[in-house]
């Protein structure tokens, strides 16, 4: 079986970010055909149209990134019941300038923690509506809206709660079921 790169994006720019620490996870009990980087939106400016006649190199190294891999993985915290502004941003240079959408056919999957009780519910559903504009293949169940709790995943990434081990080892397989799904249908050279 082929390995397929996931590209993750964290929603958060915290370093202590619980969904860091969630993703870290995600990768530790992911398939072995799975492969993984971070694509980092730290040092995107705010997108204007004023830049779509000439991308910052930033701008660009973010979009061929994505363009880079064979999914995306977003591991995003609920800000205001919506998406950290910084992701915004980054999903607003990565669509554009029109016509030259990095999210479009590319399979995507969401997730977050929280410690709220409904995990990140609102914001992933305001994800959800964002990629669906951008043309991206989602995978919608499982879901997943993780409640964190202290000292539910180590420093090193271990999930100390054999339940939630399985939820998280199970929507990783699910992803890469998807993914394969999506290549067999839009192969990435199309």
């Amino acid at each position: 079986m082929a390995t397929h790169t996931v590209g993750y994006l964290i929603g958060s720019l915290s370093s202590t970010s619980i969904n860091r620490m969630l993703a870290n996870a995600m990768i530790r009990l992911a398939p072995p055909d799975m492969s993984f980087t971070e694509i980092s939106f730290r040092e995107l400016p705010i997108y204007s149209p004023d830049y779509d006649g000439e991308f910052p190199h930033v701008a660009l190294a973010f979009k061929k990134a994505i363009a880079d891999v064979d999914a995306v993985l977003f591991v995003t915290p609920e800000y205001n019941r919506s998406i950290p502004g910084g992701l915004k941003n980054a999903i607003d240079w990565a669509s554009r300038p029109y016509g030259q959408n990095s999210f479009a056919r590319k399979a995507s999957a969401v997730i977050g923690a929280s410690p709220g009780p409904i995990g990140t519910a609102i914001a992933q559903q305001h994800l959800r509506s964002l990629l669906g504009y951008c043309n991206a293949p989602q995978m919608n169940a499982p879901e997943a809206y993780i409640q964190f709790k202290k000292g539910l995943i180590t420093a090193n990434g271990e999930v100390t709660d054999e339940s939630m081990a399985e939820f998280l080892r199970n929507y990783m397989k699910q992803f890469q079921a998807f993914i394969v799904r999506v290549l067999t249908v839009v192969p990435r050279n199309a």
